[in-house]
């Protein structure tokens, strides 16, 4: 039922690399976008779902690990780090500032796809918030996933498990677009068997306990014929 995100997001500035990147990629099932540069690969990452990013840390314009240390301030997607640099400190670094794995040059295209699949599964067992606790939008919503407590307002807002479930995995993973399907499954489980719709009629009842305009929501958005996303701004 659960419809996987194969998007990969490819931050290399040789054009030549990229490409043997992108047509292997390609072959095993992903859809793949590219960037040359930093300022690119913002753009591209804010546009679109990405699954995971494949980042050079040589890049013209931007460091990789200042794009790394950028992303991890809204996004937990993960990030596997493409290097040169063979120093133990600077791989310790890359995995302090929140790349979840690397990958040293030159390496060959079997043992990226093993990585990138790696990843890709441990990513998919937990949603790891960004914050245990966080506020949004001028402190208008508040969240405690160590309390299951959300308060709009100042005022503590009752969520049904389900509706608790769906709004936690969008705040969890900002800016990522969830399908149908994919919240049924953590909400509902894999062996729901009814419509997908069903999903819908759970957003309903959360924007109207979230949103100041149901009609007009900034929390819950719909991406139209993707799914939701959470839109809500971080105010730490």
């Amino acid at each position: 039922m659960n419809i996987v995100n194969r998007n990969i997001l490819i931050v290399e500035d040789e054009l030549k690399i990229a490409e043997v990147l992108q047509s292997f990629l390609k072959s095993k099932g992903f859809r793949t976008f590219t960037a040359e540069n930093g300022r690119e690969a913002m753009e591209v990452f804010d546009k679109e779902n990405i699954a995971l990013i494949l980042l050079d840390l040589m890049l013209p314009d931007i460091s990789g690990e200042e794009i790394c240390r950028t992303i991890r301030k809204k996004s937990r997607v993960p990030i596997i780090m493409v290097t040169a640099k063979a120093e133990e400190e600077d791989l310790l670094e890359g995995l302090q500032i929140g790349a979840d794995d690397y990958i040293m040059k030159p390496f060959s295209l079997k043992e990226l796809n093993a990585r990138i699949e790696a990843v890709l599964r441990r990513s998919s067992k937990d949603l790891v918030p960004l914050f245990r606790k966080n506020s949004y939008n001028h402190d208008d919503l508040y969240v405690d996933f160590e309390s299951r407590t959300l308060k709009k307002k100042q005022k503590e807002v009752n969520l049904t498990p389900t509706e608790y479930k769906i709004l936690a995995a969008l705040m969890k993973y900002p800016g990522k677009v969830f399908t149908r399907n994919e919240l049924i499954t953590i909400a509902l489980g894999d062996e729901f068997l009814g419509y997908d719709r069903a999903v819908d009629s759970h957003i309903k009842n959360l924007r109207q306990k979230i949103e100041d305009n149901p009609k007009e929501p900034v929390y819950i958005l719909t991406i139209h014929g993707a799914g939701y996303k959470f839109g809500g701004e971080s105010s730490t």
